[in-house]
């Protein structure tokens, strides 16, 4: 498996950083300029979180400034909703915007004068050809492409057009203007590419105020200019438009020096899908409970599984920058959140498949208080109470009739130290009519409370539990891969990426008991449940009042052993 970068990566050195210190250095630019444009037609996922961490990223270590754009030039697929999804996660993740977010859209008027200019210097002209007709035309690799029978239009003609074009008077796709390149370029997006369409939908900014719209590679280099961009930051496969916005820029009176675009790979995560138009038909067809679903890859699904802001950061460290795509191993990212999660995770006890413990030699009545630390390397956090009593729970799993060897928990006859409390020893195994083991009798070793005077007494097992009669109910939800292969997306032609989805990418558990601390956890609290994983409270699929818990992830690789 390669990875993008090193795992000790230092920000300073990559190559774009480099470039941006140089151009510094030399007075080409007194301030650095960046900019995160995403359009809003979905969520932002863990990939466009390299691209933000970045941006802004460069912007804060030169003391520069990074401006939030929505690209917002499509408005068949945009929607506010996104807009205010996408501004929630950039400050999620600890990032702070230049001024107000900007829009494509406030440039509408500047980008249509600057059309009619290319169109004055004989350099963009009205086209009649269909969609179908203008990929018929536009060559291939190897074989140059055709001249538009309509290239040749005078330019009062061409002016003329357009603004029919901007009034309306024609139909969705009857017209386009086009750049006058050159057809045979060795470059496919220089022969003669389309720089306004006719789209008449209404946008979620400017209304019905249009009738066409620019197309990205036009507004986008616009757009960074207006501002003031310096660097203008993309994944690889925008570098063969970079010959595009260049010649676009160097065609108008436009203050220099112009912006520079620089591209870097893009992030491809193992055992995921990075397309928006991928995730969106997962949310739409109802594979996923929506985009904030925790087992997608988008940046609202990680909050909510309870991935930290820091985690994220620390990973796009991680992964570096480089020129070359590589499929990042999902291992290194869950690195990161069990090393973030492990340093700020409160400890607590669950039990998620319970068994019921009957302690025999502890009167029915029986009440201890028993005192637990809340983080091992933390002793600021303090320490908790919990109940100990005479009936518990411990995890279905902890408990064997025939063990193998080398099973150091439970078994009959077998003794175990509950976790801050006494040794027990397994006496009786009870079970129902249909042979199911339903309870335990046990009993405790009175003397070997931790801390008392025979504590030293060794066992080789420890394992968790709660207190019957005072633990919480709740619904935990366990997470797994979304995908069972790591590149869905690499199958064979005609082959459905959905085929490959993972059953057991989320299993729900009922009946779930968890120490009496967690039953007013607040929302969006992370907590290591001891020998479990990490968990995070999710008030926002609590029903009928119990609480609901997510797992996080799992407190080592399981998927890296199983393949080991």
């Amino acid at each position: 498996m390669s990875t993008e970068g090193s795992t000790e990566n230092n920000p300073s050195q990559d190559f774009i950083r480099e470039i941006v210190h140089g151009d510094l250095a030399s007075g080409k630019h007194n301030e650095i300029v960046t900019r995160f444009p995403p359009e809003p037609n979905g969520y932002l996922h863990i990939g466009h979180a390299k691209s933000i961490c970045l941006n802004f990223g460069v912007a804060e270590e030169t003391k520069g400034r990074c401006h939030l754009r929505f690209d917002d030039t499509n408005p068949a697929r945009e929607d506010t909703e996104y807009v205010d999804a996408i501004k929630q996660d950039v400050e999620w993740l600890g990032f702070t915007w230049h001024e107000q977010p900007f829009y494509a859209s406030d440039y509408f008027d500047r980008l249509y004068g600057y059309a009619q200019e290319l169109i004055r210097q004989g350099k963009a002209y009205v086209c009649d050809l269909s969609a179908e007709a203008f990929m018929q035309t536009r060559g291939t690799p190897t074989r140059a492409g055709e001249n538009s029978p309509h290239r040749d239009r005078g330019v009062e003609e061409n002016l003329i057009l357009f603004e029919s074009m901007r009034r309306g008077e024609f139909d969705d796709g009857s017209k386009t203007l086009r750049a006058k390149i050159d057809m045979a370029s060795p470059n496919i997006h220089l022969r003669d590419p389309a720089l306004y369409r006719i789209r008449k939908v209404t946008h979620h900014r400017t209304g019905d105020a249009w009738a066409i719209y620019p197309m990205y590679d036009f507004a986008h280099c616009l757009s960074d200019a207006i501002e003031g961009i310096t660097h203008s930051l993309c994944t690889l496969e925008f570098e063969v438009h970079r010959p595009l916005y260049d010649w676009i820029l160097e065609q108008l009176d436009l203050p220099r020096p112009l912006p520079r675009q620089i591209e870097f790979a893009r992030l491809n995560l193992g055992y995921t899908v990075m397309s928006k138009r991928k995730l969106l038909q997962l949310v739409q067809d109802g594979d996923v409970d929506g985009w904030d679903d925790p087992r997608m890859p988008t940046l609202s699904g990680l909050r909510r599984r309870g991935v930290t802001p820091q985690a994220i950061r620390h990973f796009c460290q991680r992964i570096g920058l480089t020129k070359f795509n590589a499929l990042t191993d999902i291992a290194l990212l869950e690195h990161s959140i069990r090393e973030d999660l492990n340093r700020c995770a409160l400890r607590v006890m669950g039990v998620l498949r319970p068994l019921k413990v009957v302690i025999e030699n502890l009167p029915e009545d029986y009440v201890e208080m028993l005192e637990a630390i809340n983080h091992p390397e933390k002793p600021e956090e303090g320490s908790r109470q919990l109940v100990f009593s005479r009936e518990i729970y411990i995890e279905t799993d902890d408990f064997m009739e025939d063990p193998p060897k080398k099973f150091f928990r439970l078994q009959p006859g077998g003794e175990v130290r509950l976790r801050y409390a006494y040794i027990l020893k397994c006496e009786e195994v009870i079970k129902d009519a249909d042979g199911n083991i339903v309870e335990l009798r046990a009993s405790i070793d009175p003397e070997s409370k931790r801390g008392g005077a025979t504590s030293a007494r060794k066992v080789k097992g420890t394992i968790h539990w709660v207190s019957a009669s005072h633990a919480v109910d709740a619904e935990v939800r366990l997470y797994d891969r979304l995908f069972t292969q790591e590149e869905p997306d690499a199958q064979k032609e005609g082959k459905d990426y959905r085929s490959l989805l993972n059953p057991d990418s989320m299993v729900k558990l009922e009946g779930c008991k968890l120490e009496a601390s967690l039953g007013e956890a607040s929302d969006q609290t992370r907590y290591q449940f001891e020998r479990l994983g990490y968990f995070c409270a999710d008030q926002q699929s609590n029903q009928d009042g119990k609480p609901v818990f997510h797992r996080t992830i799992s407190l080592r690789d399981s998927w890296a052993k199983a393949k080991g």
